[in-house]
């Protein structure tokens, strides 16, 4: 049985493309990808000449058991997307999930991702991060997801096309206008931008200072945590004491916790708690 490659490919400069990228290309059996058409350019350049079979979105339920087949029958396959990672707001999810249940081998090959290669550039916290690929088209779903995860203290990575990038933005606005974003395009190209900015700022740049050309990372910097005291407030001291115990905490530590926080004795919280009168 063979193993299945998953390579990355350049998001733009070829010189990005690595050796063992390249062998591995080179030496499988077959090359999966998204569009031949751009995979054959790719090819094309560091003189690979292993035949290609596309699998992409629309055809990857019949490709997978075809490509499983392959697999199966000891001939080795790598998986490209058009540009980065293979399944990272790629196609190749259903494959990998398949190879592993076949116990059929699967090897990452990395390669360049650009919503971390924004993230490097970006001046925005890149300890904590959270990667929500590309967002509804729709701007009542895009405002909603937005406004569950815009209060999370992790900076958000976003994908967009250059047609949408505005509205994304304005919906942005509309959960708060004064968040810090970077917006990137045509990231490691000639005409590179990375620019961060409060989303009003940026919104207004759009056009005539950010082209709408290439596509589009945007970051959005997580939110202040609240202090440790704030966030149980509107909690009662039972919720309290169950909020820990639902996170598999026992409940003598999570009455001992509770106490901590409000600056209470453990045995009022402890009478609150089992409804004992006289706390």
């Amino acid at each position: 049985m063979a193993e299945l490659y998953l390579v990355g490919t350049p998001i733009g400069n070829l010189d990005d493309m690595t050796f063992r990228a390249i062998q591995t290309l080179k030496t499988v059996d077959t090359i999966a990808c998204e569009d031949t058409r751009v995979t054959k350019k790719l090819c094309h350049h560091f003189e690979i000449t292993t035949p290609l079979k596309s699998y992409h979105e629309h055809n990857k339920e019949q490709m997978t058991d075809v490509l499983i087949e392959m697999l199966e029958a000891g001939q080795s396959i790598a998986l490209v997307s058009d540009a980065g990672l293979p399944l990272i707001s790629d196609p190749g999810y259903e494959l990998v999930t398949e190879a592993r249940a076949r116990h059929i081998r699967v090897i990452p090959i990395p390669g360049p991702n650009a919503g971390l290669t924004a993230l490097m550039a970006s001046g925005l916290p890149s300890f904590t991060y959270t990667f929500l690929g590309f967002l509804p088209r729709k701007s009542r779903d895009k405002i909603a997801i937005l406004k569950t995860r815009m209060f999370q203290d992790s900076t958000l990575l976003l994908y967009e096309s250059p047609f949408r990038v505005k509205d994304t933005l304005q919906a942005i606005v509309e959960v708060d206008r004064t968040r810090r974003v970077t917006l990137g395009r045509e990231l490691t190209k000639k005409f590179e931008q990375i620019q961060t900015d409060t989303v009003d700022v940026l919104l207004s740049k759009l056009e005539q200072d950010i082209p709408l050309k290439g596509e589009f990372v945007i970051l959005i910097e997580g939110a202040e945590p609240l202090p440790e005291s704030e966030w149980y407030e509107d909690l009662t001291i039972h919720e309290h004491v169950e909020h820990f115990i639902n996170q598999n905490m026992k409940p003598k530590q999570a009455i001992k916790k509770v106490a901590e926080a409000r600056n209470m004795p453990t045995k009022t919280v402890y009478n609150v708690y089992h409804n004992i009168e006289g706390s």
